[in-house]
């Protein structure tokens, strides 16, 4: 059995300076009972449901701002909603904004901590964990706006993280699920030994809840070394998006039917398997890996995902080029690689024949 890891920290260096990352139990009682004036709560609804008696404080107080964690919710249009609701609870210069929730409520925390008053700090306690092991370090907030996912954003750090796994006992299957998905992406970034671990591990994550914290506690120590060297995604950092070309165009393609972390899952096995015939990587890579990973992502392989709209989807990546697609590919030695390739029948083709084997079930 993995020891506890509570109490334990990891510190993290950014141009803001350094935050610090804890993993706390029972944060949700000492959260409600140190009740802040210059404190202003932003909170999932869904959260504030399911803990209502243990933040009891915090929601019955005049400065929180409940949040439906829907993706339409983190859409431009809806931030002078938030904006005002803010300005009436007399938020000042120097106040706190204390994000309570997932990754949706992260972004739009974030975001109005940037923006607001030329800056306010902000301090984040992550329920899912997806945030809990990846989001919740690294400074990034993504925005939507109109059809376009993803297009704005900042680099603002936390001041603080707090990390509470008992949050994760609320969860349904598919946000464990998704969140797997993404300590699978990055133990696969730092080495396929890593991966490996970790895939060994799969069966015992869900009910093993030390083990677990462990995984979160070396998904964060991962990121954290390529964040502290490449903090706002010029360069290296870029091969966290591993899987996410590919994912964000299935969530495009089915219309948000699949969660983040398992189209990631299934980005990835795509990419291994567009590298497989493009001859950038080889099978053992693609066999090694796909076993965990369709594993992760099967009870999703029978909604229908329509090929010509996720290229479409692909295509309006940010981060390809003007004629050619980034994407991020295991290599010989299945090292996570970044790479410029032709968006072409090629690809198209290699794309349905990976969907005519692995795909609707």
């Amino acid at each position: 059995m993995v020891a506890s890891l509570v109490s334990k920290t990891i510190k993290i260096n950014s141009h803001k300076g350094e935050y610090v990352v804890t993993f706390l139990s029972n944060s949700i009682k000492k959260l409600n009972s140190d009740l802040k004036d210059e404190n202003f709560y932003i909170v999932d609804k869904n959260i504030a449901k399911i803990y209502g008696k243990q933040l009891i404080n915090i929601l019955n107080s005049n400065r929180v701002l409940l949040i439906d964690a829907l993706e339409d919710n983190k859409s431009l249009d809806k931030f002078p909603a938030y904006v005002d609701s803010l300005v009436a609870s007399k938020v000042r210069r120097g106040q706190n904004l204390v994000a309570i929730g997932g990754g949706i409520v992260q972004d739009i925390t974030c975001f109005l901590a940037t923006t607001m008053m030329r800056g306010l700090p902000w301090i984040f306690y992550p329920t899912t964990l997806l945030a809990q092991s990846d989001s919740c370090i690294g400074s990034k907030s993504s925005i939507n706006s109109g059809e376009l996912k993803n297009i704005l954003g900042t680099f603002t750090p936390p001041s603080k993280v707090i990390i509470d796994i008992s949050f994760l006992e609320s969860l349904e299957e598919k946000e464990i699920l998704s969140g797997i998905g993404e300590m699978i992406k990055v133990h696969a970034i730092d080495s396929p030994e890593s991966f490996n671990l970790l895939s060994e591990n799969y069966e015992q994550l869900k009910d093993d809840s030390f083990l677990m914290e462990n995984f979160i506690y070396q998904s964060l120590l991962i990121k954290k070394k390529l964040i502290e060297i490449d903090e706002f995604d010029m360069g290296p950092r870029n091969v966290m998006n591993y899987g996410h070309s590919f994912g964000h165009a299935i969530e495009s393609a089915t219309n948000y039917a699949i969660p983040h972390g398992i189209a990631v899952t299934m980005g990835m096995d795509i990419a291994n398997y567009v590298a497989l015939k493009l001859g950038v990587s080889i099978n053992s890579h693609f066999e090694r890996m796909h076993y965990v990973l369709d594993k992760n992502c099967k009870h999703y392989r029978q909604i229908s995902i329509d090929v010509n709209s996720l290229m479409q989807a692909l295509a309006k990546d940010k981060k390809n080029s003007s004629t050619q697609l980034r994407l991020i590919l295991p290599d010989l030695d299945g090292n996570i690689t970044i790479g410029l390739y032709d968006n072409n029948n090629l690809l198209l083709n290699i794309i349905k024949d990976y969907f005519f084997k692995y795909g609707e079930k």
